[in-house]
């Protein structure tokens, strides 16, 4: 034991220490810079992420919601979903969907990715509605001269210059897909041209 101690019981020579110091220091500065660009390679909102699915104020059909390659968190893989990003500095959006399935419904986000105005098809006979949403000033304009197809919409003000619009399809089996596809893709999100504003 005493010829074991006398061979290897030295404690580790300056040099040794020095290349442990500067590996520890080398692992925590590669370890800050990949803590540090993380958020920059990930959106920070769902509203940051919608945009990747295409330009603004137009509905983007999303793909099939399938196990580790979900499109948005929280989606129900027995819909099928199209989705619009908007802006109000671009003025009033109009919004028209019409889908053939036994259940749909559509809600507006704000920019933080909560719910604002929800709705379902159930809130027009022919399974079909028309929504205008506004800022609290482009509604008070509007109310001074009101277009002619102002009582077929549903008027949603809202105090968020930015959000989103998450159309949802119940797919009831796949010989409904085609048609259901093709609804979501006739859905319409759009700069409202009323002659008011």
């Amino acid at each position: 034991m005493k010829r074991f101690w006398k061979k290897y019981g030295h404690l580790p020579g300056p040099r040794w220490f020095l290349w442990g110091l500067a590996g520890l220091i080398g692992a925590g500065i590669i370890h800050v810079v990949i803590v540090l660009s993380v958020p920059s390679q990930v959106p920070y909102s769902t509203h940051e992420k919608v945009a990747g699915f295409g330009p603004d104020r137009q509905f983007h059909v999303l793909p099939p919601v399938l196990p580790r390659t979900e499109p948005l968190p929280d989606l129900d893989p027995s819909m099928r979903y199209a989705i619009c990003r908007y802006s109000m500095d671009d003025g009033p959006v109009k919004i028209s969907v019409s889908i053939p399935s036994p259940f749909w419904s559509i809600a507006l986000f704000n920019d933080e990715g909560q719910t604002v105005y929800s709705l379902n098809d159930r809130t027009s006979d022919d399974r079909a509605l028309t929504m205008l949403i506004l800022s609290k000033e482009q509604l008070s304009i509007l109310r001074e001269n009101p277009p002619i197809d102002l009582e077929e919409m549903i008027i949603i003000e809202t105090d968020k210059d930015q959000g989103y619009a998450l159309v949802r399809a119940f797919l009831p089996s796949e010989a409904y897909l085609p048609q259901l596809s093709g609804a979501l893709e006739a859905a319409i999100c759009t700069s409202y041209d009323g002659t008011a504003i």
